[in-house]
């Protein structure tokens, strides 16, 4: 995914109201920024952290300037490391991932259609692959942007009752013969594993290795970040210690 325009560097200030951000702008300035990210965002919310934003020209946008990405500084490292906050992205990276053959697992179906509603729950579901002959692959993505030392990254990074909402509902679709997959879409560089963050959200985890149990299958991609483009270019394991 390559952005249309070249992102608006800056320095956080301050994240608040979950949907907001105050950025200093490098050119000079102060601007209220639009968070695409509903989460704690640990790690990526530190302010005096060197921030990228979008930037709109549409009249009709309360907030012209959208947060994309920030440079965040694991513990024990003395590099930032590019980590993209913005949750709107995965689903299509994952897309443009699975279009292009980069997910192998995930080749092979004819057409691919988004946001679908489904389950005894009233969810909806990122992806469903679809080719005849083969039974319908649900594949549910979730953003992944915290980490901790060695190389560990962690989700969720805030509890999360539509996280494990959404497990029960892939347990569910195995039980029918469809294919469900959970993709852990990893927005940053620096790690080599995802594990569930346990410590954070101990019902998700114990939820997510029941559905590993179950036969869901889950599989994390890390992306490369850069200000001009980022897509998913490397499989790393989900440990579940």
């Amino acid at each position: 995914m390559r952005f249309a325009k070249a992102l608006v560097p800056g320095r956080l200030l301050r994240r608040y109201k979950r949907f907001l951000a105050d950025i200093e702008l490098a050119s000079g300035g102060v601007v209220t920024a639009a968070c695409p990210n509903t989460g704690s965002m640990l790690g990526c919310c530190d302010p005096g952290s060197r921030v990228w934003l979008s930037e709109s020209d549409s009249p009709t946008r309360k907030y012209r300037h959208t947060w994309e990405m920030v440079e965040a500084r694991p513990a024990g490292s003395r590099r930032g490391v590019m980590v993209g906050i913005n949750t709107g992205l995965p689903n299509r990276l994952v897309a443009e991932a699975i279009e292009a053959g980069v997910i192998g697992e995930l080749s092979g179906y004819g057409t691919i259609r988004r946001e679908v509603a489904f389950g005894e729950e009233r969810s909806r579901i990122d992806l469903v692959l679809e080719s005849p002959g083969r039974a319908a692959c649900y594949v549910e993505v979730k953003n992944v942007t915290a980490a901790v030392a060695d190389g560990v990254a962690l989700f969720p990074d805030a509890v999360s009752a539509r996280g494990t909402k959404h497990l029960r509902e892939l347990m569910r679709l195995k039980e029918k013969g469809l294919r469900p997959v959970l993709v852990f879409c990893v927005q940053r560089g620096d790690v080599g594993e995802v594990r569930p963050a346990d410590a954070i959200d101990p019902l998700y985890g114990r939820t997510l290795r029941e559905a590993v149990a179950a036969g869901v299958e889950v599989v994390a991609w890390r992306a490369k970040v850069t200000a001009r483009t980022i897509s998913l270019e490397t499989r790393i394991p989900v440990s579940l210690p």
